[in-house]
C-alpha cells in the first residue's frame, strides 16, 4: 500500500516517468530494397543511429567494421564511409555498386555507443539484404555475426500485411525467449502512434529462437532482437553492462493496384 501511495504521489508530482525510453536502432538502409535495372545498380547506403517511428537520431561514431556479403566472400567496405548527417545528427553514407546478379548481404558493426538513460553500452550489429538482378539464393544464411537475426521469411519481395519470421543467434546459437524490438521507420513522419506504448511493438522468441510479426504498413521496418553481453565493459564510472542487439531491416510494400 505504501508503494502504491508513493507511487500516486511521484507520478502527480510529475516526478515519475511518463512515457516509455525510446527504442535505440542501429540503421542501416539502402536507397533501392532490390536491382534490377542495370542503369540502376549504384546503391546509396546510410548508416546511422536512431529512433526510427519517433525520428529522433544520436550521434554515431565511424563503425568498427561495414562488409557487404556475397557468395560466401566478404569485402572491406570501410573506407567506402563518408560523414554525413542523418536528422540533423552525425552520421555515414557509402556508395556501393552492383554489377553481377547476387545475394549482397551489409552488415555493420559500431563503436559502443554509452547510453545515460539505461546506463549501459549499446552494441547493435546491423544488416540488410539486397537481392540483385534475380538471383535471391542465399537469404537464409547467418554471416557469422556475434549476434544476428537470420530471417526464415524471405526478406525481400514483401507485401505489407505478410507475415515474417526470422531467429535470433547470438554466438551462432538461437536464443530463446528474447526481447525482439520492432519499428517502423517513419520517414517525413506520415504515421502518428495513437500513445507511447505503441511506438515501439514487441514480441518474444519461441524455445527455438524464433519470432513473429506482421508488418501494417507499406515501408523500411526494423527489427531488433537484444541481449545482455556476458562481460561488462569499462567506463568512468566503472564496469557497465553492454546490449547486444541483432538488428536486420526489411522492407515492406504496398499492394499493386
Amino acid at each position: 500500500m505504501f508503494k502504491t501511495a508513493l507511487a500516486s504521489t511521484l507520478f502527480s508530482l510529475g516526478l515519475l516517468a511518463a512515457s516509455p525510453v525510446l527504442a535505440h536502432f542501429g540503421l542501416m538502409i539502402p536507397s533501392q530494397a532490390t536491382v534490377s535495372d542495370k542503369a540502376k545498380n549504384t546503391l546509396d547506403l546510410t548508416v546511422a543511429f536512431i529512433h526510427p517511428m519517433e525520428q529522433n537520431a544520436m550521434h554515431m561514431e565511424k563503425p568498427k567494421r561495414f562488409i557487404v556479403s556475397c557468395e560466401g566472400k566478404s569485402e572491406d567496405l570501410l573506407p567506402k564511409l563518408n560523414e554525413k548527417p542523418y536528422l540533423k545528427h552525425k552520421a555515414w553514407k557509402a556508395q556501393y555498386t552492383i554489377s553481377k546478379p547476387g545475394l549482397y548481404q551489409f552488415a555493420v558493426e559500431p563503436e559502443p555507443y554509452f547510453e545515460p538513460a539505461e546506463d549501459c553500452f549499446i552494441v547493435h550489429y546491423t544488416k540488410v539484404i539486397v537481392p540483385a538482378f534475380g538471383e535471391e539464393e542465399g537469404w537464409d544464411e547467418p554471416l557469422g555475426l556475434k549476434t544476428e537475426i537470420v530471417p526464415l521469411t524471405r526478406p525481400f519481395g514483401n507485401y505489407a500485411g505478410n507475415v515474417f519470421q526470422g531467429k535470433v543467434l547470438l554466438d551462432g546459437k538461437p536464443v530463446a525467449n528474447c526481447d525482439v524490438e520492432v519499428e517502423y521507420l517513419n520517414e517525413g513522419q506520415k504515421r502518428k502512434a495513437p500513445n507511447d506504448y505503441f511506438v515501439t511493438q514487441v514480441v518474444k522468441t519461441d524455445s527455438q529462437g524464433v519470432f513473429t510479426f506482421v508488418a501494417p504498413w507499406a515501408g523500411w521496418w526494423g527489427f531488433a532482437a537484444l541481449n545482455t553481453a556476458a562481460e561488462k565493459m569499462s567506463s568512468k564510472d566503472g564496469p557497465k553492462e553492454v546490449e547486444l542487439g541483432a538488428v536486420l531491416w526489411t522492407n515492406f510494400a504496398g499492394s499493386q493496384k
